[in-house]
């Protein structure tokens, strides 16, 4: 009997871990981490950021792709809630009446993008609506899985909390050498890598603004879009605090009635095909107001905007353009289309046509004084070169299995 009493412990220890271990499974399969109980507090902690995002519409769209944005007064957007923005709204007024004026006369240049085939009102912009859901599965990641830079793997932010093991990178990236830098350009080759729910796999610009940050370019990101197609993304960091497009205060500024916000890029590129898709890039600051802009596609459409008060300085220092991949857990995910480059631009991810704006606010499209950065060359690969060969100026490839 006492036998058969002491093997009750094992045994139950045994199944309880087999359980544990098949809900980390399933969890991992359907991408949802389990939430747990909250407490009053948190739970109006989380109704209140909903409501920030939320905000009051004029009425609700749908893009082609089915997401629900809310057309909101332009004044009222969850950028106007940053603190700064009460402090500058007199100094800023010029450019904000000079935007209106855009909003008032421009076409929808992007308005087939939208089921309704024009987008918001005047006098409104698309802020895309979001649920408790939406909040808890951005939030059971952490800050791990937020984007970054390649400098802080390195000794340039040798204080950074996030674990680098789960981040890697593939770029070309400006020495720090003491470079002042007003702008970077790219136009990218638009892929689909495979991820799984708790990866993300990223191709970006990436300014450094002292400890500040922006970044813009495409992402396949179940964790904030729910699903693996390529999409557009914009991420700002600044003073210690974060957001991806314009879902909180820190985010960008929305200038345009038409462009959504996470938009998919179609169609996607195919490894071996003559014709290659793009996505053109843009953040600049000008030269005036010393705002930066997110400016995208061959016209270079003003689509958002930072303004000056918002990071510690006045210009950019380091500035990157390449991969950036997440893994949760390992095998970590494919970049660019999942293949080592071999300098082809038939078979290989590549950004093209990069450029800067320097000190003076010249445009430099050689961007002699950079270096290829990989942190696992057994999983991702860059090739940085000014080959006259190739046609888009000057280009990187760049791209990897992953699996390391």
């Amino acid at each position: 009997m006492l036998k058969k009493m002491g093997m009750i412990g094992p045994v139950i220890w045994v199944f309880l871990f087999g359980c544990i271990i098949y809900h980390i499974i399933v969890s991992d399969k359907n991408g949802f981490v389990e939430a747990k109980r909250f407490s009053k507090f948190e739970d109006l902690e989380i109704e209140n950021r909903i409501k920030a995002m939320n905000k009051p519409a004029v009425k609700i769209i749908k893009t082609i792709d089915g997401e629900s944005y809310g057309c909101v007064d332009f004044y009222k957007q969850p950028a106007f809630d940053h603190p700064s923005m009460k402090n500058h709204r007199y100094t800023m007024r010029p450019i904000w009446k000079g935007i209106m004026r855009k909003q008032n006369t421009s076409d929808a240049e992007f308005g087939y993008l939208w089921e309704n085939g024009v987008g918001c009102p005047v006098g409104t912009v698309p802020i895309q609506r979001v649920t408790k859901e939406d909040i808890l599965r951005l939030d059971s990641y952490g800050d791990n899985h937020k984007p970054c830079g390649s400098w802080n793997t390195t000794s340039y932010d040798p204080n950074s909390p996030l674990h680098f093991d789960q981040h890697h990178f593939a770029v070309a990236r400006t020495k720090n050498i003491g470079r002042r830098f007003h702008g970077a350009t790219m136009e990218l080759c638009i892929t689909a890598p495979k991820v799984k729910p708790t990866q993300y796999s990223a191709t970006r610009i990436h300014v450094q603004i002292g400890r500040d940050f922006i970044q813009a370019g495409l992402t396949v990101n179940p964790v904030l879009y729910k699903d693996h197609q390529p999409r557009t993304f914009v991420y700002t960091y600044a003073h210690g605090k974060s957001c991806y497009n314009s879902n909180c205060n820190t985010g960008v500024l929305v200038l345009r009635r038409d462009f959504p916000f996470g938009m998919a890029l179609k169609p996607v590129s195919i490894r071996g095909a003559n014709t290659s898709y793009y996505g053109s890039f843009r953040l600049v600051m000008d030269q005036k107001y010393e705002n930066w802009w997110f400016q995208f596609g061959n016209n270079a459409v003003e689509i958002g905007l930072w303004p000056w008060y918002r990071f510690n300085q006045s210009f950019g220092n380091l500035v990157e353009w390449g991969g950036e991949v997440y893994s949760a857990f390992l095998p970590s995910p494919q970049m660019g289309y999942g293949y080592f480059p071999v300098e082809a631009v038939r078979y290989d991810a590549y950004i093209q046509n990069i450029s800067v704006l320097d000190r003076d606010y010249n445009t430099d499209h050689n961007v002699m004084d950079l270096e290829d950065f990989s942190d696992n060359t057994q999983g991702y690969k860059v090739i940085d070169t000014r080959n006259p060969k190739h046609r888009g100026g000057h280009i990187i490839f760049y791209g990897g299995p992953g699996n390391i």
